[in-house]
């Protein structure tokens, strides 16, 4: 396989578990941002993840060994130096051997590798054109300064060549693309239209319901993860055990932790929603400014008891399995009382609220007299 197939599909593959790994945050910031979902959007993040990934195949892997034996010269610093390689290399050669070198072809392709960080950061983003030259002469900055410290001081040395002709075509690459890219993405919805209708309140859908719950168990697991790898790590490096019987402080930095700041904590806001209901512009309502012991109530009554079913299941009792089960059960029984209930779901019905879209409450409120 060539070295840019490899890249390429490294660079994909890793791009598509990244997009995986984050794609509620993604889906959870969008739907905040402009008030709804869009799924071009959605495909748009997709691309930014893969092209991303790439971009670092292609400017630092594949990774050496050891650079004992590849120590490269470590800067290139003269402007256009590739000019005279590219005559050098080809010379008494004819216009299409010239075109098809390899000092040619290093050129191009230097140029087309920001040709859609160009399109990504005008079309996609919506900035300016100028604001999209300096993003990709940032970049391509930030990358060869990375090979120049041999990737900030983690090889002994340098394995590929900073230089300053990559620089330059870099950042042309990204010109061409700013000028490409309100073109090439005009399917695209653009920021400005998505935000005009932001404020718009949307009806409470089973779906929605859905999105929320599952961007609260997304990020029940992820908050849970944050704080239970480093715990590990430290215990590691003090000679302790991982993994070899249950830990209570594990059970409660990956349980009642994660379950604090996703559903109680949050409950003490004026609106009383979770952090995944918050996210699709939902919140409990009823019918008048709810006490704080019962918007604790609500959260304490689905969210709150998974957390402590969870913590439960895994700490070294007799009742770890049974924890187990229940708290599973409460999951399907969560996710199945959304349609049973039209939309309102089972904390709605324990705590009788109804859940509506947040902007309603703006748009019904009167107008404050002068």
């Amino acid at each position: 396989m060539a070295d840019w197939e490899w890249n390429a599909g490294i660079g994909i593959t890793f791009g598509l578990v990244a997009f995986a790994l984050t794609f509620f945050l993604i889906v959870a910031v969008q739907y905040r941002r402009f008030g709804r979902f869009t799924p071009l959007r959605l495909l748009g993040a997709a691309a930014v993840s893969i092209y991303a990934t790439t971009l670092i195949a292609y400017t630092l892997l594949p990774l050496p060994d050891s650079t004992a034996k590849v120590c490269a010269p470590t800067l290139e610093i003269v402007p256009f130096h590739s000019v005279g390689d590219i005559l050098k290399d080809t010379a008494g050669d004819g216009i299409v051997a010239t075109l098809t070198s390899a000092a040619m072809l290093q050129v191009v392709f230097n140029v087309l590798l920001f040709v859609p960080l160009g399109v990504i950061v005008r079309g996609f983003f919506s900035r300016r054109l100028p604001t999209t030259v300096l993003v990709g002469l940032a970049t391509s900055v930030l990358i060869e300064a990375t090979q120049y410290t041999a990737i900030w001081g983690i090889y002994s040395c340098a394995y590929r060549v900073a230089d300053i002709d990559d620089v330059i075509t870099n950042t042309l690459g990204a010109l061409v693309g700013a000028l490409l890219g309100p073109w090439l993405l005009r399917w695209m919805p653009r920021e400005r239209a998505l935000l005009a209708a932001r404020a718009t309140p949307r009806p409470v859908t089973v779906w929605r319901r859905w999105l929320g719950m599952a961007i609260d168990l997304a990020l029940f697991s992820a908050i849970g993860s944050a704080l239970v790898v480093p715990y590990r790590l430290v215990l590691i490096a003090l000679g302790r055990s991982v993994g070899d019987h249950p830990d209570p402080v594990e059970a409660v930095l990956g349980a009642l932790v994660p379950a604090l700041l996703i559903f109680v904590l949050p409950s003490l806001r004026r609106s009383g929603a979770s952090l995944g209901q918050s996210a699709v512009w939902l919140q409990p309502h009823w019918g008048r400014t709810p006490s704080a012991t019962r918007r604790l109530g609500r959260a304490a009554s689905i969210g709150g008891l998974y957390g402590v079913l969870v913590f439960v299941s895994r700490l070294d009792t007799a009742a770890a399995g049974v924890a187990g089960t229940l708290g599973t059960l409460l999951l399907v029984a969560a996710f199945v009382a959304v349609p049973l209930s039209h939309g309102a779901g089972l904390s709605a019905l324990v705590s009788r609220a109804v859940m509506r879209d947040e902007r309603e409450a703006a748009v019904s409120k009167p107008p404050r007299l002068p």
